[in-house]
């Protein structure tokens, strides 16, 4: 891969885990597989392993869960809280031991506590002098919600302490929230006769329980169970042992999981986690593996945590469920960013205990590689236990005559062409109207990088589309006081803050505004280039696919996606009605060619620089003729290096790129030689 591919990929790995992030930990909407997320982060890790300098701040990679959802009061943790490596298989779990082993410097078996791996929603409870002061979701690790109030409705979470032992004066307990296989049965049973989607399993029930802010079920977080499994502050006097810390628990008067075993070494944990995939079906709650732990407390603070797990601990992951089942039909389903998903539906089949009726078949390259055609027998699971997916086709199953499925080259909502970029595995609509992506396209347009309209937020984008008064793009900037008056929440100030919110947002730039129509691959850098070279939007809307990719800096996947885009009619006509609705940017003179003493020369900039701000030396080097760069690679001409430059600095060495330092770079801005560094 190049850099830019790499660059690309990070980026697309980055934005698509941050997106299931919020989907699990948020919305208790998981559209993916824990292994899947699983394979995706690792790909991640090990792409930002080989290439550190275009790790991105927002990286998954530095978080653990999601920020906090509005609605609930922020809490912080005392301690992070991590989440745990996976194994996935024998041959893991003895990799993870024989670290620990080198880790610690030892020949011996290290001894361990192998505890179940409970599937619910991980919860921080902190207790002063013995009371319930706060109870609080996972969040990020770091800040989660504040939920004390719904905690306390859960049936067996003590709110005042036991005092044999007595507690130390202020203690944090961990632990999971987990809703008991008959509860959630019976949930789902009155659910139904209400006539309410079904929970897809206990962990979403537990999850959206904690998260009522207004209509409160109570009956439902009563029948929650809190189990108890680790204490981040308030270690009694003489505990050492992980052991010891669920005796201390259960002392005070939590329940913590049956089933906990300590392992002598890690042939012990094996035999575990085996006999505890032999009795999952029968246990009253859900849980989806082991997790083994280092005993000895004194051992887990040597081996310490990287920025997402403990090192000490990993969870042994249980295979998924399957059975066989009929594809009755294969439907089309068009996601918020305009992605067409083909969904099988199946013929009802119980699954883990649970009846699943749908498996996502993700995409056009997925179903040729699995062959799946309506009629067709297949295996599917449930991976990780909760996302449907098919496994395999059964050949012998198949009818004659069933037939390859394709997507559409059609919207199956919109009807406007469909395109799949060269490199992608996705199919898409790339109309800007299209009413399955309207929302996101909304809230995308009036982002802080694109037209930055403030006070235009979700809930008020989800009132305009669903009362059909925003029924494209365009139509936002119709709104007046008189139409937003009635809405929920939007009084008469309101209003007229957001008419003249909207009013500033016609006052833009032409890179602004291509970043608001949300074409793929274009964000602040492209279209800033873009800008630069065409001036104009009459004179891009001109351009043809080889003119775009001959930009400096756009690549051939670029220029597919933004020619495409403007060979649409849909959009075309979208982008003359902004016009007509008064949204203008100053012409600029086209820039055809660079030019200047560094016309064609790409820097990197690493560490500090005294005598300016990065902003600073990345505009001098751009009116000069020359280009930054995030991440070194072959083509770069020079590394500026100023104080603590970091892993670029090593980079550039690897490839005999030239490195200056500030001084060199100043004789460079001003024509003459730089001399060396």
């Amino acid at each position: 891969m190049t850099s830019h591919d790499v660059r690309q990929r990070i980026d697309f790995l980055v934005e698509e885990l941050n997106r299931h992030n919020r989907l699990y930990y948020l919305l208790d909407r998981p559209e993916i597989s824990d292994a899947e997320y699983d394979r995706l982060l690792r790909e991640l890790a090990e792409l930002e392993a080989a290439h550190p300098a275009l790790r991105r701040p927002g990286s998954p990679t530095q978080r653990v869960g999601a920020p906090p959802a509005d609605g609930f009061a922020e809490f912080r943790h005392s301690a992070p809280m991590l989440s745990l490596e996976n194994a996935m298989d024998e041959q893991e779990l003895r990799a993870f031991d024989e670290r620990i082993r080198r880790l610690l410097g030892v020949e011996r078996p290290v001894e361990y506590l192998a505890e179940p791996k409970l599937d619910g929603t991980s919860i921080d409870l902190v207790y002063e002098a013995g009371e319930l002061v706060v109870g609080a979701t996972r969040g990020d690790g770091r800040v989660g919600e504040d939920v004390t109030a719904n905690l306390r409705l859960c049936s067996n979470l003590p709110l005042e302490l036991a005092h044999t032992p007595r507690p130390p004066a202020r203690i944090s307990v961990r632990g999971e929230v987990v809703l008991p296989i008959v509860a959630f049965e019976r949930l789902n049973a009155r659910r139904l006769e209400q006539g309410l989607e079904p929970f897809a399993n206990p962990r979403n029930a537990a999850a959206g329980s904690l998260r009522q802010l207004h209509e409160i079920d109570r009956a439902r977080l009563r029948a929650l169970e809190f189990r108890a499994y680790a204490l981040a502050e308030g270690v009694p006097a003489g505990v050492r042992t992980q052991e010891g810390v669920l005796q201390a628990l259960v002392a005070w008067g939590f329940t913590v999981s049956e089933g906990s075993e300590l392992c002598p070494d890690i042939d012990a944990v094996l035999g575990h986690h085996a006999r505890m995939l032999d009795q999952r079906a029968r246990l009253p709650i859900e849980i989806d593996g082991t997790v083994a732990k280092v005993n000895r407390l004194d051992l887990q603070q040597e081996l310490g945590a990287l920025p997402r797990s403990p090192r000490w601990a990993i969870a042994v992951k249980f295979p998924a469920q399957q059975e066989t089942t009929i594809v009755e039909a294969i439907e089309v389903q068009v996601g918020r960013t305009g992605a067409l998903t083909p969904v099988a539906r199946l013929r009802p089949v119980r699954v883990g205990g649970v009846t699943v009726s749908s498996a996502s078949l993700h995409n056009q390259d997925e179903i040729e590689r699995k062959d799946v055609r309506v009629g067709d027998t297949v295996l599917i699971q449930r991976a990780g236990d909760v996302i449907p997916q098919v496994v395999a086709v059964i050949p012998a199953g198949r009818k004659r005559g069933a037939r390859r499925f394709r997507l559409p080259d059609r919207c199956p909502v919109c009807s406007a062409p469909t395109v799949r970029l060269e490199g992608e595995a996705v199919t898409r609509c790339t109309n800007l109207d299209c009413p399955a992506q309207l929302k996101n396209n909304l809230r995308h347009l009036a982002g802080r990088g694109a037209l930055d309209i403030d006070g235009l937020g979700e809930k008020l984008i989800d009132q305009l589309v669903e009362r059909g008064l925003v029924k494209r793009l365009s139509d936002v900037f119709q709104l007046g006081a008189t139409s937003l008056e009635g809405l929920d929440r939007m009084g008469e100030k309101s209003a007229a803050n957001l008419e003249a919110s909207l009013a500033r947002a016609r006052n833009t730039t032409l890179a602004r505004f291509l970043i608001a129509l949300g074409i793929r691959h274009v964000g602040e850098g492209v279209a800033e280039l873009l800008a630069r070279r065409f001036g104009d939007l009459d004179a891009l809307l001109a351009a043809s696919r080889e003119e775009i990719e001959g930009v400096p800096g756009i690549g051939p996947a670029i220029a597919e996606s933004v020619s495409r885009f403007f060979s649409d009619p849909h959009n075309v006509e979208e982008v003359k009605r902004f016009r007509e609705a008064g949204l203008r940017w100053p012409a600029t003179q086209p820039v055809t060619a660079p030019s200047g003493p560094l016309a064609n020369k790409t820097f990197v900039l690493s560490g500090g620089l005294a005598g300016m701000t990065r902003a600073e030396a990345k505009q001098r080097i751009e009116e000069r003729g020359g280009r930054v760069a995030a991440s070194v690679s072959k083509k770069t001409d020079y590394l500026v290096a100023g104080a603590d430059p970091g892993s670029k600095l090593e980079k550039a060495r690897e490839l005999g790129v030239e490195i200056i330092d500030e001084d060199a770079f100043g004789r460079l801005l001003e024509g003459a030689s730089p001399g060396g560094a």
